[in-house]
């Protein structure tokens, strides 16, 4: 449990009592503790008495108790009971927030996407006060594609699936070896479903377990070595499970993580010597199968270095073997330069992300929280980034091995000029700009902006330059090959955001960067202790891209990424 959990939690209690009518007082209660609760600089672990806070009263301190204490509240599981299921979904309609949605359900019966659709279609929407017949044709054309599902899912979504299904065959005694397969070991953005290769002998029990453990909307197949359902989910989400033998567990898993073209390459390969490949084994000219303990043995079998699954694409990665010694991994990394603490709208104190980027192994980290423009995010005044220095020398003093830098994640605002002064960005240690706002602004004025940020001698890196979410906006629509040449020509770092939401830079654009030496960074942007873990994603997203480590900024030396962030204020 942490702060930016019970944060949603009490803005979600707030938003089913207004859609319940509750007295407007007590709905507000809910959203000013929530704001409180943000403002506080404090972790969770760090406040005594949540009622000393300014703006959380009895009330709400004690749904807040009852989160620490048992990971849920009994007020949002009641609300949750008696709001229609269909109603929630119906906010992600342009326009439709809290009030309205409240007003439709109160005053027409509207419970889900049907209910809603055959009121504007008899026209008594537009009947209500605070709606009009423009609102009503709005909705209509917005409800079109409304509740279809998607062919494919972005990698975001699917990822909280993959680790509740890691969760659940890694605490049955009876699975030897499990891992995802498909496209999404492969980090590709989308996905059609998730697939996962499972190695046991008690079958009926890991199928039982599977049926009973997740929450399965529909079961498309229940065979004794495939088990395919539809996960209940705000997507649905499709999972194939197959079953298979121990010593058949590397080639499927091989197999089934493709890409097809990839197979077809050795499948190829194999017969050119005599053999075959199958999901199960690889044909001897004897007509033999042999299996393999591990993938890597299943590549050694065919005289190649292991390929890792995220270059798996095109069949071509069989011709740039000599590469792959040269692709990043997790382990040649050494830092991460973006992440947000309670500061701004983090969930975690400086101390406690500290601690576990020490716990990573890594050497040093920057704490960049957002700037004073972004109040959403309680961003930070001038003064109080001041403040936050003391937090960050203080751990630095405690813990002498590792460094924490002073830095920010400062937005480039939408009139061109940046968010703080060049006297207080000299006085940090590291700088980020970033575009947070204003994206429907032409390309000319975009780049404009990002000119400033880039050619401001104190600025060391561009975070997410496209502002893109994967499968969801395509974000501000830059001259991202001017922006590399412009990052080329003023010494500038760009961000690879390994946020499963971001992945920005994009592989297109990653490639592009490493062709003209422009130093890359595979940043977290942690807002949670938890989210560190993206750092994996985002290494197996520069693999995709075949970037070389020596460009990977976070596989420098503290004395080298010292001597970058310091270039400039010598001068």
């Amino acid at each position: 449990m942490n702060k930016k959990i019970i944060i949603r939690t009490l803005e979600k209690i707030a938003l089913y009592m207004e859609l319940q009518a509750e007295n407007p007082f007590k709905v507000s209660a809910f959203r000013k503790a929530a704001a409180a609760l943000e403002a506080d600089e404090r972790s969770l672990s760090e406040i005594d008495d949540i009622t000393a806070i300014k703006g959380i009263g009895k009330g709400t301190a004690s749904v807040i108790i009852e989160l620490m204490e048992k990971g849920e509240s009994s007020v949002l599981k009641e609300l949750e009971g008696i709001v229609p299921k269909g109603l929630i979904p119906l906010m992600k309609l342009p326009g439709l927030g809290g009030k309205k949605l409240a007003k439709l359900y109160q005053e027409l019966n509207i419970v889900d996407a049907e209910t809603l659709k055959n009121a504007c279609e008899a026209g008594k929407v537009r009947e209500l006060a605070g709606f009009a017949a423009k609102t009503e044709e709005k909705i209509l054309k917005e409800l079109e594609n409304f509740g279809t599902r998607a062919e494919r899912l972005p990698i975001w979504q699917l990822e909280p699936v993959v680790l509740e299904i890691n969760e659940l065959l890694a605490s049955l005694p009876e699975v030897e070896l499990f891992s995802v397969a498909g496209s999404f070991r492969r980090v590709a953005e989308t996905s059609k479903d998730i697939d996962f290769i499972v190695a046991t002998k008690e079958y009926e029990v890991v199928r039982e377990a599977i049926f009973k453990r997740l929450a399965i909307l529909e079961t498309v197949a229940a065979g004794d070595t495939k088990v395919s359902v539809v996960l209940d989910r705000e997507e649905p989400v499709s999972v194939d499970f197959r079953l298979v033998k121990r010593e058949e567990y590397a080639t499927a898993l091989h197999h089934f993580t493709g890409s097809k073209d990839h197979n077809v390459r050795m499948r190829q390969l194999a017969k050119s010597l005599g053999k075959k490949i199958s999901e199960y084994g690889v044909e001897q000219e004897d007509g033999t199968i042999e299996t393999f303990e591990t993938e890597e043995a299943f590549f050694a079998h065919f005289n190649l270095p292991f390929i890792p699954p995220t270059v798996r694409e095109s069949g071509k990665e069989l011709d740039r073997l000599d590469e792959l010694q040269d692709l990043i991994t997790l382990d040649n990394i050494v830092a991460d330069l973006h992440m947000h603490t309670t500061w701004s709208d983090g969930a975690h104190s400086v101390s406690e992300m500290g601690h576990a980027l020490m716990e990573k192994g890594y050497s040093y980290a920057v704490i960049t929280d957002h700037s004073q423009y972004l109040k959403v995010a309680n961003g930070l005044t001038p003064e109080r980034l001041e403040l936050q220095k003391l937090d960050i020398y203080a751990f630095n003093k405690a813990n002498p091995d590792f460094r924490l830098y002073r830095g920010t994640e400062m937005d480039i605002l939408p009139d061109g000029t940046l968010d703080f002064e060049d006297d207080m960005l000299k006085d940090l240690d590291f700088v980020i700009a970033s575009i947070h706002s204003s994206f429907t602004q032409s390309q000319d004025k975009i780049m404009a902006r990002l000119k400033t940020a880039i050619e401001n001698p104190y600025v060391h890196m561009i975070a997410h330059p496209t502002g893109r979410i994967v499968g969801q906006r395509g974000g501000y629509d830059p001259d991202v090959p001017l922006l590399i040449e412009w990052a080329a020509e003023n010494g500038k770092i760009l961000e690879l955001n390994a946020s499963p939401y971001r992945l920005d830079l994009s592989i297109e654009y990653l490639q592009l960067a490493m062709e003209k030496n422009v130093p890359i960074a595979i940043n977290t942007d942690a807002h949670a202790i938890d989210q560190l873990r993206y750092m994996d994603m985002g290494v197996k997203y520069a693999q995709k891209a075949w970037l070389k480590k020596e460009l990977i900024v976070n596989t420098w030396s503290r004395e080298k990424f010292e001597a970058f962030i310091k270039k400039n204020k010598e001068k």
